[in-house]
């Protein structure tokens, strides 16, 4: 998978703080995947939108992961800056990673993350918790490759482990 990976953190935008889910997303995705591009916007919504825009010309691109901006406080934006991009929205992807991750920790239900497709590419927000980051990676990490097929156009289903 060629990926593009991008923060949504005001303190990290500025350099109060020092990304960590980014970075994590990077490790969790491995070297059998081909990282695009990093980048840290600030919770401005007009910001996000255009990064997101700017990402998903990328060539060849097939995933772009964000991390924060997911909850439910007020500079939390990621979710209406992508509902802007996507063409179509997967709640599906949401809801696993909702009701998978449950188990962890209650504080799930406060996640607004979603995911969609522009461009023939898959976005989806994570939280910006590291270990929500890794716990939500971990249950997407089965179903991405099937999904990033069907969202290219490849509709055979022979390879397909259920």
């Amino acid at each position: 998978m060629k990926y593009s990976v991008i923060t949504i953190s005001d303190s990290a935008s500025t350099g109060e703080n020092s990304d960590v889910s980014g970075p994590l997303i990077i490790d969790i995705m491995g070297t059998e995947n081909i990282l695009n591009d990093y980048k840290i916007v600030p919770d401005e919504q007009a910001e996000i939108v255009k990064i997101l825009q700017i990402t998903a010309q990328e060539p060849g691109l097939d995933l772009i992961l964000t991390t924060g901006g997911t909850g439910i406080g007020p500079r939390d934006v990621t979710p209406e800056a992508t509902r802007e991009v996507v063409e179509y929205e997967i709640p599906g992807i949401s809801e696993l990673m909702r009701v998978k991750n449950y188990i962890n920790s209650e504080f799930v239900a406060l996640s607004r993350a979603v995911a969609g497709v522009t461009n023939k590419i898959l976005i989806i927000n994570l939280p910006g918790n590291p270990k929500a980051v890794k716990e939500n990676l971990n249950v997407l990490m089965q179903i991405l490759p099937h999904a990033l097929d069907l969202i290219k156009g490849n509709t055979d289903h022979k390879d397909v482990k259920r």
